[in-house]
């Protein structure tokens, strides 16, 4: 896809010299031609009569337009006229649009009119590019035309991006069997509107300078797709690109915070109530094996352990510092640290950014900086990492040791995730706050976990992202083997920004966040319990080798339930096969329901479960099974777990590993049965039939971005 770089520069560098941040319609087509995006035959024309001549060489009918770098919105100056068919109405058309132009704007700079061949057919669409501030440049493509911003059926996507990326953004938004071809319509060249966007992400990430591109209308045919107007904006200042240390020097420092050898902590207490207290207490009582020093100047000694006045009186070496010391203190007591060798300071103090002292949060992420330190927080509970035993936090201890990490940007947030981990008894690996994330971020906590043995699954709360772009790099290193489910707070827009083109003005924050953590790869969670159930569920299930789900029920209600559940989760139930259906026949009662949701009926026997869901699980052709149980007197709920665990582990020894996820409606005693299910690896929620389809969903979500799923 060869560009000419230079024609570009050369338009750019014009209108900078002219201080200019919007260029004119000729210039965008410039910018176009070079770039290789189809724009229709036209003429830039500055006399009535120069328009007849244009409009006569590239073919009635045409369009005007006016060209000046004074108006950006030309049909509000009433400076665009469509379907002039002739030379009487070019002629009269030109001097109408000056005359309307200099009106709305006497002071305007006018450098003529564009005349334009008139295109049309097929589908409006719009293909632009904008400037995120969280993800830098990224591209969108939706439904173009008058109704777009009223629409609003638009999809991002990271610029540059592939083409396998482009065609995917075509059916991703709600129009999408729009453009493949309905009520008799023709379909629209999918390789040439691909073939553009990919074009409008390779323009933005070669000239970062360009702030906003809009090709609105676009009109896509069977034939190929063509810009009919280009907007282009240029930036007032470009942003720095964000400093980014090598995966070396990241996981350098997070390996001697989670793997410490020591921990200091500044501000320690032997009074009980304190959180330099609390801190002591849980690094003690938790069990961790490395050595704790006290740092306090006015005790010997702290909770049976010699206290030091400062840190640089420890005799040894320092891995981590946790500071528990009001936030007028920090500066000096990190700059101590930090000329201890100090690889972590854990920031628990608020009192920073959070409180509007930004100006503090800047001086001791500085400090930190001329050191090599890394700071975790300010604002923040603390961490646990379970391998080491190390609880370097205020708050309760937890100890329950598995494969989840989970973070959070909030404290309050973070006690939930305590709560429900000791809850459902859910092993973790690590859980850490991050509060202000004045230097640890999202990046490095997923830069170390990726690597790290001990944990399978990430599962993140946040509120923003520093370095978006840095945090997909990380993610799509971490999704090829490991889950990273994210809870994304403010899905709402808190108030409209002003913006350039329709492509600005539809890049709503929320919208840009949800399309490009599906293009890296991540599973979002809607709410806090969701991500948390999908932390607990994830690493418990298999991962799924195919599309084909297969819902076994014993009543029909619930079978249309999971049925709708299934659809809401984006996943594709079975067609059964005539050889497998009369296999599931020669099981069920000729009452049941064969097809997909299998019915055996409610009055079944457990045997009846345990043909079918063996079945199940032994054809190759089924890759998942979504079971729904309701409580009888023949199959009571505790029967059915223990057989369903036992079939389960029978069939995983064979070689018939496969993700089961069950839904169970009854008296109380389900609960019991469901905790039996998790506790054998069966995924399994009572009451409900949208909880254990949303889970398998969440992990068929994964999957396919990891690439696990054949076909």
């Amino acid at each position: 896809m060869a560009h000419d770089q230079a024609a570009v520069r050369e338009v750019l560098e014009k209108a900078r010299a002219e201080g200019r941040t919007a260029l004119t319609a000729p210039e965008g087509r410039k910018i176009c031609d070079a770039y290789g995006i189809a724009t229709p035959g036209e003429g830039l024309a500055t006399s009535a009569e120069e328009a007849v001549s244009i409009a006569t060489e590239i073919g009635l009918p045409v369009v005007l337009k006016i060209v000046s770098p004074d108006i950006l919105h030309k049909t509000e100056a009433g400076g665009v006229l469509v379907g002039l068919r002739d030379a009487e109405a070019v002629r009269a058309g030109y001097d109408r649009i000056v005359a309307a132009a200099r009106a709305y704007n006497p002071e305007a700079s006018i450098d003529g009119v564009q005349v334009q061949a008139m295109v049309g057919g097929g589908h409006e669409v719009i293909i632009g590019a904008v400037t995120d501030p969280t993800f830098g440049k990224v591209v969108a493509f939706g439904l173009g035309g008058v109704l777009v911003e009223v629409l609003k059926d638009v999809t991002f996507r990271l610029a540059p991006l592939s083409g396998d990326d482009a065609l995917g953004m075509l059916d991703d938004i709600r129009a999408a069997e729009v453009l493949r071809g309905v009520r008799g319509a023709e379909a629209v060249n999918r390789r040439a509107l691909a073939d553009m966007i990919e074009r409008v992400g390779a323009l933005v990430g070669d000239f970062p300078e360009i702030a906003e591109v809009d090709l609105n209308p676009v009109f896509a045919t069977a034939a190929g797709a063509t810009a009919a107007d280009v907007r282009i904006l240029l930036a007032a200042d470009l942003a720095p690109e964000p400093a980014r240390l090598t995966r070396e020097q990241i996981l350098a420092g997070m390996n001697r915070i989670f793997k410490p050898r020591s921990v200091a902590v500044i501000g320690a207490s032997g009074e009980t109530g304190k959180i330099g207290n609390s801190v002591m207490r849980n690094l003690i009582n938790g069990g961790y094996r490395g050595h704790i020093y006290p740092i306090n100047p006015k005790a010997p000694e702290i909770l049976g352990l010699p206290a030091y006045p400062g840190i640089a009186d420890v005799p040894g070496e320092v891995d981590v510092a946790v500071f528990a010391i009001p936030a007028r203190l920090v500066p000096g007591a990190l700059e101590e640290a930090g000329r201890k060798g100090v690889a972590g300071a854990i920031m628990i103090p608020s009192g920073f950014a959070e409180t509007g002292n930004v100006e503090g949060q800047r001086e001791i992420v500085e400090i930190a900086r001329k050191h090599g330190v890394r700071l975790l927080g300010p604002n923040i509970y603390g961490y646990y990492y379970t391998p080491e035993n190390l609880c370097a936090t205020f708050c309760t201890p937890y100890d329950v040791k598995g494969g989840v990490a989970l973070t959070s940007q909030s404290g309050g947030i973070g006690m939930a995730i305590l709560g429900f981990s000791r809850t459902t008894g859910m092993g973790v690996s690590a859980i850490v706050g991050v509060g202000n994330k004045a230097d640890v971020d999202e990046d490095d906590l997923l830069t170390f976990f990726e690597q790290d043995e001990n944990t399978t699954c990430v599962a993140m709360h946040l509120e923003d992202l520093k370095d978006g772009r840095g945090f997909v790099e990380a993610a799509r290193r971490m999704i090829a083997r490991k889950p990273v489910i994210v809870l994304k707070a403010g899905r709402t827009a808190m108030g409209a920004r002003a913006a350039g083109s329709h492509t600005g003005a539809l890049a709503g924050d929320d919208r840009v966040y949800d399309d490009i953590l599906r293009q890296a790869g991540v599973v979002r969670a809607p709410g806090l319990n969701d991500m948390l159930e999908y932390a607990r569920a994830l690493p418990l299930m298999p991962a799924p080798k195919g599309e084909n789900v297969v819902i076994i029920t014993g009543a029909g209600g619930s079978g249309v339930l999971l049925s709708d559940a299934c659809v809401e989760a984006g996943l594709s139930l079975m067609e059964i096969p005539p050889d497998l259906d009369e296999a599931f026949r020669a099981y069920i009662p000729p009452f049941g329901a064969a097809g997909n949701p299998v019915d055996i009926t409610g009055g079944e026997p457990p045997s009846t479960y345990e043909n079918t869901i063996r079945l199940g699980l032994s054809d190759p052709r089924v890759h998942a099974l979504v079971i729904g149980y309701w409580h009888t007197i023949v199959t009571p709920p505790m029967v059915f777990a223990e057989l369903v665990a036992r079939v389960v582990a029978e069939e995983r020894a064979k070689g018939n590993v496969k993700p089961v996820v069950a839904s169970l409606a009854g008296d109380t005693e389900v609960e019991q049965a469901c905790e039996h299910l998790f506790a054998n690896g069966v995924v399994a929620y009572p009451y409900t039939t949208e909880r254990p389809v949303a889970v398998l969903g969440a992990k068929y979500r994964w999957a396919r971005a990891a690439g696990l799923l054949r076909g």
